[in-house]
């Protein structure tokens, strides 16, 4: 057994694996700091299932070494085990089992397990206690299966989809808990399809193509790598003469339509500029909206090739 770095939750050299001629995870290399959420993005067919099913476990690799939590994942599953949580992306229970039922049977797995009534005050699901799976909401079962996932106090939780099905109030409520689980000192590996959630929630995101790392940072350093323009929209109170606003660092067009005008360019301080512009000179504006690149813009420039095509995620 052999012991990881102590900031690392989980450190991959050289992954691989293989269906046959496919290869569905091309030699990646990778680390999850300890106490960071982490995210994992790309199409389908890019190799994120099969990444995540060898990082716990679930499926041995072909080549290169994984280390999680200083485990061997296949080699040291048993200890592994005791020590992350997994909510998956379909997962499922009886009908009939109650909420209290199905986390006592999970709590029965673990050699150690947390008392699962105050995980399920602070998931916000003690009123369903005694409800049967099949009568909770999709959002009541997402907060279940966290529960479940949090019922042995792991120090690392992967969470697959997890968000996949909700409405915006229930997603919006599932980043919460992600937040709060990381905030009591745990590591969160997160997969999903939701660019914006990715965006909110991630300390760094690897965007994952065709079984290979694309790119990987924190999402604010991916925006701005992406090199994309910014608008600014505006609506002046006065017909006036935008060229001066054209020869502003980094702006590089300037269009006017009626009453509304349109800025776009490049530069952190682009916004500022042109506001301080327009104070200058005395013009007065209203209806300001910015249109700025975001996660979904890098990953659909990384991706192209790719969004087309289906397959295992």
């Amino acid at each position: 057994m052999t012991t990881t770095t102590a900031t690392a939750a989980i450190e991959v050299a050289g992954l691989r694996k293989s269906y046959g001629r496919l290869a569905a995870v091309d030699g990646i290399s990778f680390e999850v700091g300890r106490g960071e959420i982490f995210g994992m993005v790309g199409p389908n067919g890019a190799g994120k299932t099969t990444t995540i099913e060898c990082l716990e476990g679930l499926r041995g690799a072909d080549g290169g070494t994984i280390r999680v939590l200083g485990l061997e994942p296949r080699a040291d599953g048993a200890e592994l085990r005791e020590r992350i949580g997994v909510q998956l992306q379909q997962s499922a229970l009886p009908d009939d089992i109650k909420v209290w039922e199905a986390l006592d049977l999970f709590a029965s797995y673990y050699r150690k397990a947390v008392p699962w009534p105050p995980l399920l005050e602070r998931l916000g699901i003690a009123g369903k206690r005694n409800a049967r799976f099949e009568k909770l909401s999709g959002g009541m079962k997402q907060r279940l299966f966290i529960a479940l996932a949090l019922v042995n106090d792991p120090e690392l939780v992967f969470l697959d989809e997890l968000t996949t099905g909700l409405d915006p109030h229930a997603r919006r409520s599932m980043w919460d808990l992600v937040r709060g689980i990381r905030d009591r000192g745990k590591t969160v590996f997160l997969t999903t399809h939701f660019m914006e959630e990715a965006e909110q929630l991630c300390d760094r995101v690897l965007v994952m193509d065709r079984g290979r790392v694309v790119a990987m940072d924190s999402p604010a350093n991916l925006v701005r790598g992406l090199g994309a323009e910014t608008t600014l929209l505006f609506v002046a109170d006065r017909d006036f003469d935008p060229a001066p606003l054209a020869s502003l660092p980094g702006v590089t067009r300037v269009e006017k339509n009626g009453e509304r005008y349109r800025v776009s360019g490049t530069g952190e301080r682009l916004i500022c500029l042109v506001v301080n512009a327009l104070d200058e000179a005395g013009v007065r504006f209203r209806d300001v909206h910015t249109e700025r690149p975001d996660l979904e813009d890098v990953f659909l420039a990384l991706t192209r090739d790719s969004r087309a095509q289906g397959g295992e995620g």
